[in-house]
């Protein structure tokens, strides 16, 4: 299936009528020279130039052992208008220049910007067998985003990632091919090892997610470097035991997953990836969200 051509309706124009451009833009940080510069044109002239300095350009992995797979992508979203239509277009490219068979499922949580209206859009230039939409009446949590989106899934491997770019689709070729050549349960992308690395945020914020790992780490002993991390590909059986084991909610879901999946003797694999700060939209991550990852990494170590 090719990648759809768009048209010069400009972005943030969305109706029946109408299809859907996404934007250019250019986002850098002097101290660390490093950007992401997306310059998506109409047509066939469409290109994407990631300029992450630090992460040698990936190759496409054409000859991929075991393409009969399929992989389903999870998209939890709220709020995330701006960001939907670049992340399912690098989604899109990503996949099919690796001759990788996927489907993306977006589950939102009652967006109150139109996210959803945004999804139905691109469903229609991408495909019904491509672009699930399977949306919910308000915010209800990750967890149960997740297992939301696992009963629709056809797929037999599952990536979870966020909507708002901070995870580029670029590092999901090798994150297979590492599951495939050791025949893990689980590889998860790591910024705090190899070439891995954030950037976008401000040293408070640097610290204040090294700090948590740190304390997540020494407390849970999960075997990995990237506990917070919320970039990771799992068998489908693997991903469904470990949700209906988990009881946190929250940021901290993501550590319980890793935590469960250590008690399980699950295999699990790490490739480096480059976070980079969300371009379009405000972070959820604020004073309560850190007072409640405390109180639920307490609850977590007691229960574990």
């Amino acid at each position: 299936m090719p990648l759809p051509s768009t048209t010069t309706t400009s972005y943030g124009e969305f109706n029946s009528s109408s299809s859907i451009r996404t934007p250019s833009f250019s986002r850098s940080e002097s101290a660390l020279s490093d950007a992401i510069s997306i310059d998506i044109q109409d047509d066939t002239t469409s290109s994407f130039t990631p300029l992450l300095h630090h992460h040698q350009p990936h190759q496409h992995f054409n000859n991929m052992a075991g393409q009969n797979h399929k992989y389903s992508v999870l998209l939890p979203t709220y709020n995330e208008r701006e960001n939907l239509p670049v992340i399912i277009w690098l989604l899109a490219k990503t996949f099919q220049e690796n001759n990788i068979d996927y489907e993306i499922i977006v589950i939102d949580d009652n967006s109150p910007d139109g996210t959803l209206e945004v999804a139905k859009q691109l469903q229609k230039i991408y495909g019904e067998s491509r672009i699930l939409l399977r949306p919910r009446a308000g915010k209800l949590g990750l967890g149960t985003a997740y297992v939301h989106g696992i009963q629709h899934a056809t797929g037999d491997f599952i990536f979870i990632m966020d909507a708002d770019m901070s995870h580029h689709p670029k590092f999901m070729p090798e994150m297979i091919q590492l599951q495939q050549s050791k025949n893990l349960d689980i590889v998860t992308g790591t910024r705090y090892a190899g070439n891995g690395g954030v950037y976008g945020w401000d040293l408070k914020r640097k610290v204040i997610s090294r700090g948590a790992n740190f304390l997540a780490s020494v407390l849970l002993r999960p075997g990995v470097s990237d506990l917070t991390g919320s970039f990771r590909l799992y068998k489908k059986e693997v991903l469904s035991q470990l949700i209906a084991s988990c009881i946190s909610k929250g940021y901290v879901f993501q550590m319980e997953m890793m935590v469960r999946a250590r008690q399980f003797n699950y295999s699990i694999g790490e490739v480096p990836i480059t976070f980079v700060d969300r371009v379009f939209g405000d972070s959820k991550m604020g004073a309560m969200e850190i007072v409640s990852y405390a109180q639920g990494l307490f609850k977590l170590f007691v229960a574990v």
